[in-house]
């Protein structure tokens, strides 16, 4: 009975239920920092929303910066490994793809975040704020995160396109990204460009104009 008991004693200084709670710290913090960003947002601050101490964030995830880092990895890897498979689907099925089916395998995993519950839309607009925070550190975890599966999607539009020159492609992927990042964060700006005549559009419905637009703008003529 002793032996059991030591058994699953939890080690000194271990917190009690730590997965769960290391969870529900990433999630407070991911409402934060999508609030106020990196530079406004406490540590103190978090570790109230969590009902925690400050010492249990450290403990758990070091300096602030590197819990902003986990906070973003999290999702950021969840999206980036859904465009690998959404394209690897694509490449499988035996006859090329379209540059509009590309975009759309692209764009999807992100834009099913954002409707997937609140933490989910507010990784949405961290990752907006990302553009405000320090460079180095914002084109580091970019880069971490999504550079593998950006270089898979341009090279499925080199494909796709042949007589567009990959470095055209690269820089229209840019363009692609700016434009998608706007709809996903703003998109009440529909409805003042055209006094209202929009309405309510469903998710499916403008991500749909969005894969068009895009599509169309990757393949413009070059001269």
């Amino acid at each position: 009975m002793a032996s059991d008991a030591a058994a699953t004693a939890r080690k000194p200084g271990r917190p009690k239920d730590g997965p769960e709670l290391a969870d529900v710290i990433l999630d407070k913090a991911e409402l934060a920092f999508a609030e106020h960003g990196f530079a406004g947002t406490r540590v103190r601050d978090i570790a109230a929303m969590a009902g925690v101490n400050q010492a249990l964030i450290r403990y758990y995830f070091g300096t602030k910066e590197d819990l902003f880092d986990k906070v973003f990895r999290r999702r950021g890897s969840l999206i980036s490994g859904a465009r690998h498979v959404l394209l690897d689907r694509l490449l499988a099925q035996g006859k090329p793809a379209k540059v509009s089916e590309i975009v759309m395998a692209y764009l999807r995993p992100q834009w099913d975040m954002k409707h997937s519950g609140p933490n989910g839309a507010a990784f949405v607009r961290l990752q907006a704020r990302l553009h405000a925070e320090p460079e180095e550190h914002a084109i580091r975890l970019r880069r971490e995160v999504y550079d593998d599966s950006v270089k898979r999607y341009v090279q499925a539009l080199s494909e796709a396109m042949p007589r567009i020159p990959r470095e055209t492609i690269g820089m229209r992927m840019a363009f692609l990204v700016g434009a998608y990042l706007f709809m996903l964060n703003d998109v009440g700006r529909l409805n003042d460009m055209t006094d209202g005549q929009i309405g309510m559009i469903g998710r499916d419905e403008m991500l749909d104009q969005l894969v068009r637009f895009l599509a169309a703008g990757l393949c413009a003529p070059t001269g």
